[in-house]
């Protein structure tokens, strides 16, 4: 069976992209989903319970990172699982692309899947159901772990990009106050030419009249 979805994550693509490719992580995202074993970098064991209908079932299998591709934020999984406690088994083929939409990212995802057993008797109907139901868990999840994070990290870049600002400013130079004008040259004054003469003659005149005055007395 054949089945493309979607979900929407309010960050960049390469952020999203960064996540959805960090299995340790999408796993924490997948309902009923347990990572039990890492292989290599891109071989992975693992345990998942589902429900479908009245019946809940059991997979153990692995996980491979077949195609990753950086560049266009694109990868492709493959994964092979039995039925524990059963005959039944899964595979499926899923590949993810990460695009932008806005200013956050669309996560699509398209995936050929096969299931037999006793899960396979509810029909593709039901299966398509369920199998929605775990995408758009996971769409949640991966869309509130990766906001979050992108929230949290907000206030120390502002405080960092604030703290450079600040440092990096150019200390406002002393700006030296305008020396005074000198005060112009006062004109010298006149000379009284006359007053100066008859300040002497009267200096003199006073001179005689007390030396005269002396000798008239002796």
């Amino acid at each position: 069976m054949k089945l493309e979805t979607s979900f929407k994550v309010a960050a960049p693509p390469a952020r999203v992209f960064a996540y959805v490719t960090d299995v340790r992580q999408v796993v924490t995202c997948v309902p009923g989903a347990e990572l039990t074993e890492i292989v290599d970098p891109t071989t992975y064991k693992g345990k998942m319970k589902v429900a479908v209908g009245p019946m809940k079932v059991g997979y153990s299998g692995t996980a491979r990172i077949l195609d990753q591709d950086d560049a266009n934020h694109a990868v492709t999984v493959e994964g092979v699982g039995k039925e524990t406690g059963g005959s039944g088994s899964a595979s499926a083929s899923a590949r993810l692309t990460v695009v932008a939409d806005g200013e956050g990212s669309v996560v699509k995802v398209a995936t050929d899947f096969t299931i037999r057993g006793r899960v396979a008797q509810f029909g593709r109907g039901i299966i398509e159901d369920v199998f929605r139901s775990v995408i758009d868990d996971m769409g949640r999840r991966i869309a509130a772990n990766v906001e979050g994070e992108q929230a949290a990290e907000a206030p120390a870049l502002a405080a960092g990009a604030t703290e450079a600002a600040v440092s990096g400013a150019v200390a406002p130079t002393a700006v030296a106050a305008p020396a005074r004008p000198a005060p112009p040259p006062q004109p010298a004054k006149p000379v009284n030419a006359f007053g100066l003469l008859f300040k002497v003659l009267w200096a003199r005149f006073t001179h005689l009249f007390r030396r005269t005055a002396k000798g008239e007395a002796s």
